[in-house]
């Protein structure tokens, strides 16, 4: 765990002394799971749902804010059951899925979702096309119901693909109306109007957070550090924890505590709930 700054650590400090009345919010992949070649493997990290357990004793909630589907999160984490524990200690688990198009909680137990946006099919059919005069017919190619992602971990050359294929799918998500969102090794294709940053600002508001400390990894939580940034300047107790990695370094430089990777994550979390613990007793 490292602090960017002296201020960085007081802004710790400032988020243990409300911890009752704050909210943590956390990435999926790449902040609770680790990265792996299949998305549809990234399992929470081990130690995961117990030190979610263990923190929620200590914070007014927990939300995982994630861009994939809130079915996979659910299930790729075992957040039902975490939720349950949750649930029996009086405290609420949010699953935001989609960039928060869709939404799940411990307390109504389904998911909450929009429809598909427009464009999305007919980017879909004119994908295949795109990629094979991209040299890249192998890439991974994820439907995610309300999103696209392609994938390039599993070729030869994942950043050279990664490269080859960002502008011409750039273009087609355009023609259709759609936005990009690039990440590690992915590139997501999603209706415009929605991501974390939104997420972030209506947990804040909704649940009147004193504090509210989000952690993540790659260029889709980006939005979400910028709305804790401003949520600091209205006097909200807050910090920002980049999972860092290899792959992704802009976040580094917007963050308050870099830690390395998932366990990283983990360690932090055991720290404050111990820490918050620590300052009720």
């Amino acid at each position: 765990m490292r602090y960017t700054s002296i201020e960085a650590e007081q802004r710790y400090d400032a988020v243990v002394g409300v911890a009752p009345r704050t909210v943590v919010g956390l990435d999926f992949d790449g902040t609770l799971a680790p990265i792996v070649d299949d998305p549809t493997r990234a399992h929470i990290h081990p130690d995961g749902a117990e030190v979610l357990v263990e923190l929620a004793a200590e914070v007014a909630a927990i939300a995982v804010i994630t861009g994939r589907p809130a079915r996979q999160a659910l299930d790729l984490g075992g957040l039902e059951a975490v939720g349950d524990a949750l649930q029996a200690a009086g405290k609420e688990l949010f699953v935001f899925g989609q960039y928060g198009n869709e939404r799940w909680s411990s307390g109504r137990r389904r998911i909450l979702g929009a429809r598909p946006p427009r464009g999305l099919a007919a980017f879909e059919r004119d994908l295949p096309r795109t990629l094979r005069r991209a040299g890249a017919s192998e890439a991974f190619v994820e439907d995610k119901g309300l999103a696209v992602a392609v994938h390039t971990r599993r070729l030869p050359d994942p950043d050279a693909a990664f490269e080859r294929l960002l502008p011409p799918l750039r273009e087609l998500a355009h023609t259709h109306g759609l936005v990009l969102e690039p990440g590690r090794a992915v590139i997501e294709v999603r209706s415009p109007g929605s991501h974390k940053g939104m997420v972030v600002n209506r947990l804040a508001a909704v649940l009147d957070a004193e504090g509210f400390v989000f952690a993540g990894d790659d260029l889709g939580d980006v939005e979400a550090f910028e709305a804790v940034d401003e949520l600091g300047k209205q006097g909200v107790a807050t910090l920002r924890v980049c999972s860092a990695s290899d792959e992704q370094s802009v976040l580094v430089e917007m963050s308050d505590v870099v830690v390395p990777g998932p366990e990283g994550v983990l360690d932090l979390l055991r720290r404050l709930a111990r820490d918050a613990r620590d300052r009720r007793a």
